[in-house]
């Protein structure tokens, strides 16, 4: 079983980023033949500076590597270094209704929350598609908002097999994460760069880190009073890092009132502190050897270069070139 998933280098991973994608695809090292890329070529469409592309790519390896990625578990590379990608991505295209791509939710989404409008915006889960389709993946871990694109990839690859000839390409089934579906950011909405809410994994200071999740944004109910946690994104976040007793403790304090908001940003600030803590030792190794961050890339690449030549040889026989 091939496991396929990639992360955008579009600036230091945060909490959503850790437990949408990297927790996940740390954990499935052991379950199968696991595929992980960083997506360089994704990233284009919001990053414009190449220095910061670059400095972008080399934090997300260090951060990734910190959070236990194991290279010899899996196989770990930049996507501009496979660059057969982007030929299956046209051919993919040409098979491709527009009725598709129109029908994909997240170009709107993201052009409403001011994103600059290009073709590389509007035709990316076809980029996305053929990072899929080019390793034969069969499983792909996404949360349920990525759905439709994983949708797209199935549908594609079936037109592309109904022209050309049954089973060129492997048919990808999603493995949907239900539980980090959805991880809220200070303001409530999804946690995103996009949206500049975001908590990072590794924030510079811990007075940084303290000074964010203070501006998780709560009602204006007294402090004596009792309050709701169900809807409360302090506590949302807090079960992503504390035992279910620990979250019970806090969910009936909430109920009793008693204590403002202040406290339980302060106990959610520890728990993120203290998660992080071994990972933040690791990472400030890694980051003094450049050598073997590098070298990680490069056997990756070229372990990712094999397979996705067998894929694209396949095609374009298979297209008459």
């Amino acid at each position: 079983m091939r496991i396929l998933s990639g992360i955008q280098p579009s600036g230091r991973p945060h909490i959503g980023n850790y437990f949408g994608m990297m927790k996940p695809a740390i954990a499935l090292q052991d379950e199968g033949d696991a595929f992980y890329f960083i997506a360089d070529y994704h990233a284009l469409t919001s990053t414009h500076d190449p220095t910061q592309l670059q400095e972008n790519v080399r934090d997300l390896t260090i951060d990734f590597l910190a959070c236990g990625l194991d290279p010899q578990k899996s196989t770990f590379w930049r996507q501009s270094d496979v660059p057969a990608v982007t030929e299956l991505t046209w051919i993919l295209s040409c098979v491709t209704p527009m009725g598709m791509l129109e029908r994909c939710v997240s170009y709107k989404d993201k052009i409403a929350h001011g994103i600059s409008p290009s073709h590389g915006l509007f035709a990316y889960p076809l980029l996305q598609a053929a990072d899929i389709l080019i390793f034969d993946s069969n499983v792909v871990p996404v949360g349920r908002d990525q759905k439709q694109h994983l949708e797209l990839t199935r549908d594609v690859a079936q037109k592309f097999n109904d022209r050309y000839g049954e089973d060129l390409l492997v048919i990808p089934e999603p493995r949907i994460r239900e539980a980090t579906s959805m991880i809220p950011g200070l303001d409530g909405q999804k946690m995103s760069k996009s949206y500049d809410n975001t908590i990072d994994i590794f924030e510079e200071t811990e007075k940084k880190l303290r000074k964010k999740i203070m501006k998780i944004v709560t009602d204006s109910t007294p402090v004596d009073d009792p309050k709701d946690p169900t809807d409360s994104y302090i506590v949302q976040l807090y079960k992503l890092f504390a035992s279910e007793g620990a979250v019970k403790v806090m969910e009936d304090s909430f109920r009793a009132g008693g204590e403002g908001y202040g406290y339980y940003k302060q106990t959610l600030f520890e728990a993120i502190r203290d998660h992080f803590a071994p990972m933040q030792e690791r990472r400030e190794k890694l980051v003094k050897d450049t050598a073997y961050v590098d070298g990680v890339l490069e056997e990756g690449a070229k372990r990712a270069a094999e397979k996705a030549c067998e894929v694209t040889d396949r095609v374009r026989a298979a297209v008459g070139m």
